[in-house]
């Protein structure tokens, strides 16, 4: 099967002046993509590289692959950018890995997110959404609070101010967060207990994990600085050293959330777990397979999976799926 992988790579530049740190977080290394079309290569596929924009559209329309495999994040910063490359696929016809266009876009915006799960019975943080110009409401929540962009993933925005413990720290962090990212900024209640991830393959889980500091810490938080020194700063559980009970409601919290966002053959859903209660975070549809440090990566590891073979049961879901769409 002739499978092209759709990407985003990171730039070598800022696209323009005063951008934060973080600004490219999320897009891919060579290295990363490569090692993708390694695995999909041993697993007995062809592979070309699509990119993604223009380079996308003008590969996919000379010579169209069997199946494309999408981990692109989309270039810029509105909220609808990663569903660009399944909704070009879907006006070709042509078929893909992971969720459609919708799911992509809601579990970017993380309030439409956190609505769509709450729906769903599923435990949410107390939160607020600050825009350019609103009326400021850090009161309303209780303190200490996470302040991050609402449109943004791999932890981009989450640094050591992101964690506020009075309205005035969260003013001063919206305003940066603001200017810097230039889109709405979510202020949650911060959820003091355990840091979980949870690998979706499918419609099954493959893992629950627990991020654990190094140096103990009520108020951890598995920010960007952390996931940038992760050897040094944490170590991870997989399966989670939890009661059985909390690590049955974690995975059912995991699934109902997947089935109310509509996520598709892969994805990761991270909670906080107080008082053997999940808290919904965030689901990523696209998470990082970077085959050294990408959250799934090293979950799907630690269950006995590699890289090669994480990578192929992503495409045998979709395959599935498809034949049964």
């Amino acid at each position: 099967m002739h499978i092209g992988i759709a990407f985003d790579l990171r730039p070598d530049r800022p696209t323009r002046p005063n951008l934060p740190d973080d600004w490219a977080e999320e897009f891919d290394s060579p290295a990363t993509v490569e090692a993708i079309a390694a695995a999909l290569r041993s697993n007995g596929h062809t592979v070309s590289e699509l990119g993604d924009g223009r380079l996308f559209l003008e590969k996919l329309l000379a010579d169209p692959p069997d199946l494309v495999f999408n981990i692109a994040e989309g270039v810029g910063i509105g909220r609808s950018r990663e569903a660009r490359v399944p909704a070009v696929c879907e006006m070709l016809g042509v078929p893909y890995t992971g969720s459609d266009p919708l799911t992509l876009a809601a579990t970017l915006d993380k309030d439409v997110a956190r609505r769509l799960v709450a729906s769903a019975g599923v435990k949410v943080p107390a939160g607020v959404v600050f825009s350019p110009g609103g009326r400021d409401c850090a009161d309303r929540l209780p303190f200490p609070v996470i302040v991050k962009p609402a449109w943004e993933g791999s932890s981009k925005g989450i640094h050591g101010k992101a964690l506020a413990w009075k309205p005035a720290e969260v003013r001063a962090t919206v305003g940066e967060q603001l200017r810097g990212y230039r889109q709405p900024v979510l202020v949650e209640e911060f959820i003091a207990g355990d840091e979980l991830t949870v690998g979706i393959l499918g419609d099954r889980v493959l893992g629950v994990m627990r991020v654990v500091p190094n140096q103990p810490d009520p108020q951890f938080v598995y920010s960007l600085d952390v996931k940038r020194d992760w050897r040094n700063r944490v170590r991870y559980e997989c399966p989670a050293r939890l009661p059985a009970e909390a690590l049955e409601k974690v995975q059912a919290a995991a699934l109902t959330s997947c089935r109310a966002l509509g996520c598709r053959d892969v994805a990761r859903v991270d909670f906080r777990l107080r008082d053997g209660v999940p808290y919904f975070i965030e689901a990523n549809p696209l998470p990082g397979l970077n085959p050294d440090s990408g959250d799934l990566v090293i979950l799907a590891g630690l269950v006995g999976v590699g890289h090669a073979e994480l990578i192929g049961r992503i495409v045998d879901s979709a395959l599935e799926r498809l034949n049964h769409s």
